[in-house]
C-alpha cells in the first residue's frame, strides 16, 4: 500500500509538470484559451492529494510531506478562485504577480518532495528536469505574452 501511494504522489506531480508545460508552451503560440482550457484538469489532483493527506497518517508520514501537500491545495484554491470563479485579471500587477508566482513555485516545488518519498533516483530525474523546463516556461510564457 505504501508504494501505491508513492507511485500515486509521482504521477500526479509528474501529471501536473507536463500539464503546466503544455500550457504554458501553449501560451507562447497563441493558444491561451485551449492552454486554460487544459490548466483546469490540474483541479482533478485535488482528489489525489486529499487522499495522500488522509493516507499520511496512516505511513508515518513526516510533517513537511502533508505541508507540501497542503501548500498545493491551497494554492489550487487561490487558482480556481482568481482564475476560474472571480476571473480577475490579476497578472497585470505586478505585486500579485510575484506573490502568485511565488506560491507557484512553492506549492510545485514542494512536489518534488511527493517524488523524493520514493527514494527512486530516476524518478527523481524526471520530475527536476520536468519542474525545470515548467519553470524555464513560466518565465519565458511572461516575457513574450504577458501573462
Amino acid at each position: 500500500m505504501l508504494k501505491n501511494t508513492n507511485n500515486l504522489g509521482i504521477l500526479v506531480t509528474l501529471f501536473l509538470y507536463v500539464l503546466y508545460i503544455l500550457m504554458f508552451g501553449l501560451r507562447l503560440v497563441g493558444r491561451t484559451k485551449l492552454g486554460h482550457w487544459l490548466a483546469s484538469l490540474q483541479f482533478l489532483s485535488v482528489i489525489v492529494f486529499i487522499y495522500l493527506l488522509l493516507k499520511a497518517p496512516q505511513f508515518n508520514r513526516p510533517f513537511l510531506y502533508t505541508l507540501q501537500i497542503g501548500l498545493m491545495l491551497c494554492f489550487l484554491l487561490v487558482e480556481f478562485v482568481l482564475d476560474y470563479i472571480l476571473k480577475l485579471d490579476f497578472r497585470q500587477i505586478r505585486w500579485v504577480v510575484i506573490t502568485y508566482v511565488t506560491f507557484f513555485f512553492a506549492a510545485t516545488g514542494g512536489l518534488l518532495g511527493l517524488v523524493a518519498m520514493k527514494r527512486d533516483r530516476l524518478w527523481t530525474i524526471i520530475a527536476v528536469i520536468l519542474f525545470l523546463i515548467m519553470a524555464a516556461l513560466a518565465f519565458i510564457s511572461r516575457a513574450v505574452t504577458g501573462i
